[in-house]
């Protein structure tokens, strides 16, 4: 119920047109985590919406994904892409007592990926948008199980 609940809130910030008011770091961060893959769901010309398990599909597991936050405005995510490790890229950044939600677009606005990560659960949703202006957009959304391996929070 949680995971479904994780994909509905980043499905919702999915929409968002990126302003300066989607900043708002709370808490100054440093933590690492181990994350292992559960499942993808894909939505693509092949797939509308398929859900494979880590059995039906070869996807590595995140083994130092680490969130750095400095308020007001500086967050920083390493280990789950290298898209979203380009600090420059994030426009959504927010981070308080529970969730850390991160979105970054590419210059043209036609790529995105974003985040969520429910600092107590573990659960982390990640989601990729490829061809964001045509009608035929594609979707990865991974869900992992994550372990804090270091954290300063």
């Amino acid at each position: 119920m949680r995971k479904f609940l994780l994909y509905i809130i980043i499905f919702n910030f999915s929409s968002i047109s990126a302003i300066a008011t989607n900043i708002k770091i709370e808490y100054e961060i440093n933590i690492s985590f181990q994350c292992k893959f559960e499942k993808i769901i894909i939505k693509n010309a092949e797939y509308n919406y398929k859900v494979f398990t880590s059995d039906d599909i070869d996807n590595a597991n995140l083994e130092n994904f680490e969130i750095i936050s400095k308020r007001p405005k500086d967050l920083v995510i390493n280990g789950l892409s290298p898209f979203l490790s380009n600090s420059e890229n994030l426009e959504v950044k927010i981070v308080n007592t529970e969730v850390v939600l991160f979105k970054g677009f590419n210059q043209n606005k036609n790529y995105s990926e974003s985040g969520i990560i429910n600092r107590k659960s573990g659960e982390l949703v990640h989601e990729i948008t490829r061809d964001i202006k045509s009608e035929t957009s594609e979707k990865d959304i991974s869900f992992y199980n994550c372990q804090v391996t270091n954290g300063n929070v």
